[in-house]
C-alpha cells in the first residue's frame, strides 16, 4: 500500500504540473506574441493613452485588443491577473521534484559512482545549489549587464554551465538534468513574485490613486517577462528529457543539456522575431541544423564508443545461462510479474522480463539501456558492473546476428 500510495501522489503531482505547466507557458507565449504584434492605433486611441493595439478573429468572434502607455483613466470593475498559473507550476514542480528526488534520494537522487554523498548531505547540496543558482541569477537581473542583452545571454549561459558541471559532479545523470529544470523554473517563478507581480500592484495602486504610473516598474517587468519567455523551450525538453537516455547518459550529458539550452533559446528568437514582424528563416534553420547537428554528435558511434557494440570484439562462448544469470541478478527485480524490489509493485511501464524468451524479444532494448546508455538499472542499485555489461552485450550481440 506505501507503494501505492507514492505512485498516486506521484500521479497527481505530474498532473498538475503538467497542466500548470501548459497554461503558464500559453500565457508567456501569447502575451509576449501579443506585445510583439501591436500596431500604432489611431490619434483617438493614442489621445487615450493607448500606445499599440490589435485584432484578431478566433472561435467564430472578433477581438480587440489594446495597450495602455501606462494605465487607463480609472480602473474597470473587472481586472484578469496572470500568476496562478505560475504559481501552481512552481508549487507542484517543488513537490514532484521533493518526492522523486528526496524521498526517493537514494534511487533518483544519488549515484555512488559520482560522490559518497548521504542521503540527508545529498539534499542539503541540492538545496545549496538551487539557491546558489536563484541568487546569482537575481544579481544579474541588479546589475547593469541586464541592460545589454547578448552580454547578459552570455554571462548567463557561463555560468549555467559552471553549475551544471558542479551538479554533475554530485548527482545521478538524471537528476542532473531535473535540477536545472528546477533552478530555471525557480528564477521564471521568481520573476513573476519578485518584480512581475509587484509592478503590476504598483501600477494599479497607482491608477486607483488618480496618478500616473511611472513606467520603470512596468518596463521591468516586461524585461523578466521576456527572460521567461526564452527559457520556456528549454523548460520544456528538460521536461521530456527522461524519456532520452542517449542525452542525459552521455559522457559529457551536462554539456549536451547546455547545447540544448542554446538551441531552444535561439529557435525561440525565430518566433519571437517574426512576432515582431522580422522573418529570419535563417534562425530556425540553423536553430534546427544545430539540434540534429548535437544530436549526430552524441549518438553511439561503434568508432567511438566504449561499450561492447557490433564490431566489438565478442567474448568467448557467452551461454544463455549465463545471460539469463546477468538479467535475473540485475533487471529481473523491478521487470517481473511479482517484482521483489521495495521500490516497485509493478513493473515500471509494463516491462517484465520473467523469461529468456521475455529477454530475446527485448533484446534491442536492453542492449541500449544496460549496454549503451548504461543508465540501467535504475541508478545502478544492483551494482552491474562493467565486465558484466560488457558479456551481456557480447550475447546480445550474437543474438542479433542469429536472428
Amino acid at each position: 500500500m506505501e507503494n501505492y500510495l507514492f505512485e498516486l501522489a506521484h500521479l497527481v503531482f505530474r498532473y498538475f504540473h503538467v497542466v500548470a505547466g501548459i497554461a503558464w507557458i500559453g500565457a508567456s507565449f501569447y502575451f509576449v506574441w501579443l506585445d510583439n504584434n501591436l500596431q500604432t492605433p489611431p490619434q483617438w486611441k493614442q489621445d487615450k493613452g493607448i500606445r499599440g493595439d490589435l485584432w484578431a478573429i478566433h472561435g467564430g468572434g472578433f477581438y480587440e485588443v489594446a495597450k495602455y502607455q501606462n494605465g487607463p483613466e480609472q480602473m474597470p470593475s473587472t481586472l484578469h491577473w496572470f500568476k496562478w498559473e505560475a504559481y501552481t507550476t512552481w508549487i507542484s514542480g517543488v513537490l514532484l521534484f521533493s518526492l522523486l528526488y528526496y524521498v526517493g534520494a537514494d534511487v533518483y537522487l544519488l549515484d555512488a559512482s559520482k560522490s559518497e554523498l548521504s542521503k540527508f548531505a545529498a539534499i542539503g547540496a541540492s538545496l545549496g545549489f538551487i539557491g546558489l543558482g536563484y541568487g546569482v541569477y537575481r544579481l544579474l537581473c541588479k546589475s547593469p549587464l541586464v541592460e545589454n542583452g547578448k552580454a547578459f545571454i552570455a554571462l548567463s549561459v557561463g555560468f549555467l554551465a559552471l553549475w551544471t558541471y558542479g551538479v554533475d559532479q554530485l548527482f545521478s545523470d538524471r537528476a542532473v538534468y531535473i535540477h536545472v529544470g528546477a533552478l530555471i523554473g525557480t528564477c521564471m517563478a521568481g520573476n513573476v513574485y519578485h518584480i512581475i507581480m509587484p509592478a503590476q500592484r504598483y501600477m494599479v495602486s497607482e491608477v486607483e490613486a488618480g496618478r500616473i504610473p511611472d513606467s520603470a516598474p512596468g518596463l521591468k517587468a516586461k524585461q523578466c517577462s521576456v527572460h521567461n519567455n526564452y527559457a520556456t523551450l528549454p523548460v520544456i525538453f528538460i521536461m521530456l528529457s527522461n524519456h532520452f537516455s542517449y542525452t542525459y547518459s552521455h559522457e559529457f550529458g551536462w554539456l549536451v543539456l547546455i547545447g540544448f539550452f542554446i538551441i531552444g533559446m535561439w529557435i525561440r528568437h525565430f518566433f519571437n522575431l517574426k512576432h515582431q514582424g522580422v522573418n529570419k528563416p535563417s534562425v530556425l534553420i540553423s536553430g534546427i541544423a544545430a539540434f540534429f547537428a548535437l544530436m549526430l554528435a552524441i549518438a553511439p558511434w561503434p568508432s567511438s564508443t566504449t561499450h561492447a557494440g557490433e564490431n566489438a570484439p565478442l567474448q568467448a562462448s557467452i551461454s544463455d545461462t549465463q545471460a539469463w544469470d546477468i538479467i535475473n541478478k540485475h533487471c529481473t527485480q523491478c521487470h517481473s510479474e511479482t517484482p521483489t524490489s521495495k521500490l516497485f509493485q509493478t513493473a515500471p511501464l509494463g516491462f517484465k522480463l520473467d523469461s529468456l524468451a521475455d529477454v530475446k524479444k527485448a533484446s534491442a532494448l536492453i542492449h541500449t539501456r544496460a549496454v549503451i546508455t548504461k543508465d540501467m538499472p535504475l541508478a545502478n542499485m544492483t551494482k552491474m558492473t562493467d565486465a558484466e555489461r560488457e558479456m551481456l552485450g557480447s550475447w546480445l550481440t550474437t543474438l542479433k546476428k542469429e536472428q
